[in-house]
């Protein structure tokens, strides 16, 4: 029989002496093997874990539901939030009233990249949103992520070197392995119907397409933010709002330095 992984993790409500060698030990009396251990966000520590049968692990959760030291908060099929605050000892906040949102700031940049690789990595159409006020390191943490996903990322429209504006591809640029990058903002405001032409061929690919400031791109077009399968909110801190104007202003001040590039 396959071994089946399971997440568990537990508030530490007293952290004496030997409290993780208590349930080290517990684990192997069950036959339960450790995968991974971390520390993870107040006082929590999560665990992956690889058991035989659910047998196994109902009767671990009843014993640890026994112990005043520690509580039990999630004992589970380990989720790819869940692989992930393991592996960097720190959740990924979603938003409370939209749960497909998910916010990071600029010092967590490595857990951003791997959300994304991971997101990257998943066969098939997917729609995400990016937002972020300019050089908070929105396109190059979707071009890390491609990187570290194994994807051939293509600027649809973008202003990372000059402002690019795509309307037509190559024949190999037609790959449901590829990743297509596009600029809400510079597709919407400067971009002919040629280019749009293309944006809705793309769109109807089975891959992977990211959308800086979906906001933007959804205002003036057929698309909704429903559409969208994930939103990703990247600020420099906690309480910076993101706003539109100034960016607009920014991508489109003739003196910023950057040049069209249209084919």
């Amino acid at each position: 029989m396959d071994k089946m992984e399971w997440y568990l993790e537990y508030e530490i409500q007293h952290n004496r002496p030997g409290l993780l060698g208590d349930i080290s030990s517990l684990l192997g009396m069950l036959s339960i093997n450790i995968i991974t251990i971390n520390g993870v966000e107040n006082s929590r520590r999560g665990m992956l874990l690889l058991a035989e049968k659910q047998e196994q692990i109902s009767r671990l959760k009843s014993i640890l539901d026994t112990m005043e030291t520690i509580n039990v908060t999630k004992m589970r099929k380990p989720k790819l939030r869940d692989r992930l605050a393991v592996r960097h000892g720190r959740y990924i906040h979603s938003d409370i009233d939209d749960k497909k949102t998910f916010r990071f700031v600029r010092n967590e940049l490595g857990l951003l990249v791997d959300f994304m690789a991971e997101l990257f990595k998943k066969d098939g159409h997917k729609l995400i949103g990016i937002r972020g006020m300019p050089r908070v390191g929105k396109t190059e943490s979707i071009v890390a992520s491609s990187v570290c996903a194994n994807k051939r990322w293509l600027f649809v429209s973008s202003t990372l070197l000059k402002q690019t504006i795509r309307s037509q591809l190559i024949e190999d640029e037609y790959n449901v392995d590829n990743l297509y990058i596009i600029d809400g903002i510079v597709s919407t405001r400067r971009a002919s119907e040629k280019h749009w032409e293309l944006v809705r061929e793309i769109m109807r690919l089975p891959a992977t397409k990211v959308v800086e400031h979906p906001d933007i791109f959804v205002q003036q077009t057929e698309y909704k933010l429903d559409d969208f399968d994930y939103i990703i909110e990247l600020r420099n801190d906690e309480n910076e709002e993101i706003k539109y104007d100034p960016v607009e202003k920014q991508k489109f001040n003739q003196e910023d330095g950057f040049s069209m590039f249209d084919f």
